[in-house]
């Protein structure tokens, strides 16, 4: 089993080298399925990470509207995506999806997803999601109506942020990413699903690529819209590679890599 299969909960800020929570044994799980679509996947047929990333949009969304909440809670903004790539998962196949909170505070919570394949694939991932005004962008408080269910799957209830990947960028000249305008949400920012194309890249270019199962964090510290340069700057070590998104000398988000020890 691996370090991220899961023995222990996440704790307030965590730390990139923490398992993720278990599956809870109660509470509210929400579940779905659908089929690996041929624009999900890698030429070798297994899944790419912003496919993973689109999917955990897309069962959020599922989420929002089965709980009757997409009118009350229509805006979320994620700080951090945590994918755990246990078994790789091919295409064709059928993927079976489940969401729950695993810790919360009261205007941003964690929320983990099991992501199954028919054909034995397994992908862990938790993301950090913070409740938006739509009204004035600010952190809003989560409804009591809303919090009744999260809190099902979850005694951690004063999650804090903390960043994991405090490196700062490599003073070196980076490779250019071009935007383009379907990347772009409605919000006018880059879409969170569209930094996992450059930064699983980066990822494949590391001299002696780790196999699964491995560990990929990414972290947003400020929006790319249309009208920038993003530069891709990429260190390499033994068994992690981080790539910064650099706009301007600007670190916007930055990802990492890395080997999970198996126990």
């Amino acid at each position: 089993m691996t370090t991220s299969a899961s023995q222990t909960s996440t704790n307030r800020g965590g730390s990139r080298f923490d398992p993720l929570a278990p599956y809870p044994s109660k509470g509210a799980v929400f579940s779905n399925s659908w089929p690996v679509r041929t624009g999900d996947i890698h030429p070798d047929r297994t899944l790419r990470l912003d496919a993973v990333a689109r999917y955990l949009q897309d069962l959020g969304f599922d989420n929002l509207e089965a709980n009757g909440a997409a009118q009350t809670h229509p805006l979320w903004v994620v700080r951090r995506t945590v994918i755990d790539v246990i078994r790789p998962i091919t295409w064709p196949d059928t993927v079976r999806l489940h969401r729950w909170c695993s810790a919360l505070s009261s205007r941003w919570c964690t929320m983990r997803v099991r992501i199954e394949s028919d054909g034995g694939g397994l992908i862990e991932t938790e993301g950090f999601w913070i409740n938006i005004n739509p009204r004035n962008g600010m952190p809003s408080r989560i409804s009591d109506d809303f919090l009744v269910p999260l809190a099902t799957t979850t005694d951690e209830h004063r999650l804090t942020w903390r960043r994991w990947i405090t490196d700062g960028a490599p003073d070196t000249a980076g490779r250019e990413f071009c935007l383009r305008p379907s990347d772009i949400d409605p919000f006018d920012h880059v879409n969170n699903a569209v930094y996992w194309q450059p930064a699983e890249t980066s990822w494949m270019t590391h001299p002696s690529l780790p196999q699964p199962p491995y560990r990929a964090v990414l972290e947003y510290m400020k929006p790319i819209t249309i009208d920038e340069t993003v530069e891709i700057r990429t260190t390499h070590h033994a068994e992690t590679s981080t790539a910064w998104f650099v706009c301007d000398g600007d670190a916007r988000a930055a990802a990492q890599f890395m080997k999970l020890a198996r126990s």
